[in-house]
């Protein structure tokens, strides 16, 4: 099955696409086919049938945005080993107002069987930490840049939701409503250190306009 890619950077031993929303990174049991790694998986062996792809870190279906993998075993390690060290911002528009300018989100977060994070009191829970700065705000939403410094699952979305600031369009974690149909997080800026080249690349893409249609007309 082929799928046009938005390819943001490739070289030989990595590639960056932008993954659109409402589609799975890695296959789950009920999804194996629509994929953003069989589609990249496909791209690259119609280029050389012994071409392979390695999974590196994976964003949630409903988040678009900068998703990496890598082409050798080597490379994934390295990428993998040293992902916390990279830099990590998102994007998200939020219900109703944050009142500190920015601040650091600290929280213990557990799963559920059915795939349902969850924050504890107590340190039984996976350390997640998430620095967050306002950009726009209207009195009805505010826009916040995130910078992920652990990976958890569905980290952002609790933490906020905890806050009392649910992302918008985020109905498993509490918002109800869905003014742009989607959504509102992206992973917009990908920032590490190139695991053969041992340079700094930095990776950016724009928010959606319909983030920005949000604020500027005012809906839902």
């Amino acid at each position: 099955m082929e799928k046009k890619l938005n390819i943001l950077y490739e070289d030989k031993f990595i590639i960056i696409v932008d993954k659109p929303y409402n589609l799975l990174t890695i296959a789950t049991a009920k999804e194996r086919q629509r994929t953003l790694y069989r589609y990249v998986s496909d791209y690259l062996k119609k280029k050389n049938k012994n071409n392979k792809v390695f999974i590196v870190h994976r964003l949630d279906r409903d988040t678009s945005g900068i998703v990496m993998f890598a082409k050798d075993k080597d490379t994934k390690i390295f990428l993998q080993n040293n992902w916390n060290n990279f830099r990590k911002n998102y994007v998200a528009i939020v219900e109703g107002t944050v009142d500190k300018s920015q601040g650091v989100l600290r929280s213990y977060l557990k799963e559920t069987k059915t795939n349902f994070t969850y924050s504890v009191k107590n340190k039984s829970g996976k350390l997640a930490i998430t620095e967050y700065e306002k950009i726009l705000e209207n009195g009805k939403y505010t826009m916040l840049s995130l910078n992920l410094l652990t990976g958890r699952k569905n980290q952002i979305r609790v933490q906020l939701s905890d806050m009392g600031n649910p992302i918008v369009g985020d109905k498993k974690y509490g918002n109800r409503k869905d003014p742009i149909r989607r959504l509102a997080l992206v992973a917009n800026t990908l920032e590490f250190i190139h695991p053969k080249k041992k340079q700094k690349i930095v990776i950016d893409i724009d928010i959606p306009n319909s983030f920005i249609y949000l604020f500027n007309r005012g809906i839902g």
